[in-house]
Parts: C-alpha cells; structure tokens; sequence
C-alpha cells in the first residue's frame, strides 16, 4: 500500500469537497430549509454517488464512457437536464417565498411538507452523479495518480477514503446548519439560498450543454 499516494489522493479531494459547487450549495439548502434526518440523507447520497465514481474510475468503466462520444453526450445531457430542472425548482421556491412575504404571510408557516429522508438521498445521490463535470474530475484523478501497476488493496483504500471524507464533510455541515438557532437564523436568508443555488444548477447545466453543442 503507496501511503504517499493515498495522503496525496486524500489531500486533493479535501480541496474539491470544499470547493463551492452544486454538492455544497445542495447540503446547505438541505440544512436551512429541511429536517435534520433529510439534510443528513442528502449528505449520505452525495456521498455514495462519489463512491460509485470512484469505482467506476479506478475500474475503467467511466473512462470506457468518456471515450465512446455518444455515451459521454448521453450522459452529459442527462446531467444537464437534471441540474437545469432542480435549479428551475430552487428558482421558483424563492419566487414563492418572495410571493408569500409581499402576502404578509409568515414563511415559517407555508405548508411546506417538507422531503422525506429519501426523497433528500436521492436528491443527493443524482445531483452528484449525474453531474458530467463530478465524472471527469474522478477520470482525472485516478488516471493521473492510479496507475496501472497500483496494487488493488491501494485502489480499495483509495475509494474508501473518498467515501469517508466525503461522509465527514458533508454530514459535518448537514449537522452544524441544521442546529435549531443556526437554521432558524438561515432559514431567513432561504430565499437568497434557493436563488444562489438555482442560478448555480443551471449555470453549470448550461455551461455542459454549450461544452456538447
């Protein structure tokens, strides 16, 4: 087992979970605006869509699909797709929410149901693995860093200390922004939170189908 390369791998993820980007603004939106169970779940599902990019990199399978043009278009499209319409929805939940206060109706007591644990896992689950962009960077990375020569217990602990610094990062926010005074302040600013996260979803949408076209 290559204990530099593992640090080196687990080092350079560090930085990608931390960096601002639909994972991010996902599990804080989870958090400000759901319950602590759904907040959590969405971090969980984030974070087993890494684990399955991970396998699918360090198994060569997500090569085979970038290097086949019209499964990589396919799969680019999907994504897009699915990112523009959670993004339309965030973008219409601050119009309702801005609606709601011009009404002089309390936000806190809209009849919003509110997702169910699952419902947060798989928003989790298909923000992260059906973004092209997540899927490349994990091609990137373990075709740069896992070579061919590398052991397969040093591919194991590879992927596993993906999921596991994933599971922190995201669960640590889910935790701390779904306190009761954290989010109630938060909550105030979901508005905002459903704009920046709706503007950024279909950024990104719109910046993969512009990369295909």
């Amino acid at each position: 087992m290559e204990l530099q390369l593992l640090i080196s791998l687990a080092i350079i993820h560090s930085v990608a979970l931390a960096s601002p980007g639909p994972d991010f603004a996902l599990v804080v939106k989870m958090a400000s605006q759901e319950s602590r169970a759904t907040a959590i779940a969405s971090a969980v599902g984030i974070s087993v869509a890494i684990l399955l990019h991970s396998l699918l990199s360090v198994t060569g399978v997500s090569l085979l699909i970038k290097s086949s043009d019209l499964l990589f278009v396919a799969v680019q499209l999907i994504g897009a797709s699915y990112l523009g319409w959670m993004g339309i929805g965030a973008i219409r939940g601050t119009i309702s929410q801005w609606r709601n206060k011009a009404s002089s109706q309390d936000v806190d007591n809209t009849n919003h149901l509110g997702l169910s644990i699952k419902q947060g896992f798989l928003q989790g689950l298909y923000t992260n693995l059906l973004n092209p962009k997540a899927m490349v960077f994990f091609i990137t990375l373990f075709s740069a860093m896992i070579t061919p020569d590398i052991n397969v217990i040093t591919k194991a602990c590879a992927v596993f200390i993906m999921l596991i610094l994933s599971l922190i990062w995201f669960i640590f926010i889910a935790l701390v922004l779904s306190k009761p005074l954290i989010q109630l302040k938060v909550k105030r600013a979901s508005p905002v939170i459903n704009l920046v996260t709706g503007i950024l979803f279909i950024s990104i949408a719109v910046i993969i189908v512009s990369g295909v076209i």
